[in-house]
């Protein structure tokens, strides 16, 4: 994790040891919203990751889906990439 993913993670853990257990186990998608976000700055980073977390909590509301709902694999570079880096 990038030191900037890593600072970006701090609030999400920090939310599932303070509030979470209060809160308690209602979360319509699995994995949970601060367990997607975790993934998602490991992942990608913390641009695309903050991104993608924000893009789900939007997404969790109860006119909103549920189910399984992973966080998406980092696109490869293409061979053209990987030569020009």
């Amino acid at each position: 994790m990038t030191p900037i993913a890593f600072i970006l993670s701090l609030p999400v853990r920090a939310y599932r040891a303070v509030f979470s257990p209060w809160v308690g186990f209602n979360c319509r998608y699995q994995p949970t919203c601060s367990a997607y976000a975790l993934e998602a700055l490991e992942k990608h980073g913390a641009l695309k990751g903050s991104y993608l977390a924000a893009k789900r909590i939007g997404r969790c509301h109860p006119f909103g889906s549920d189910g399984y709902d992973p966080v998406p694999e980092p696109k490869a570079k293409s061979k053209r990439e990987s030569d020009n880096a």
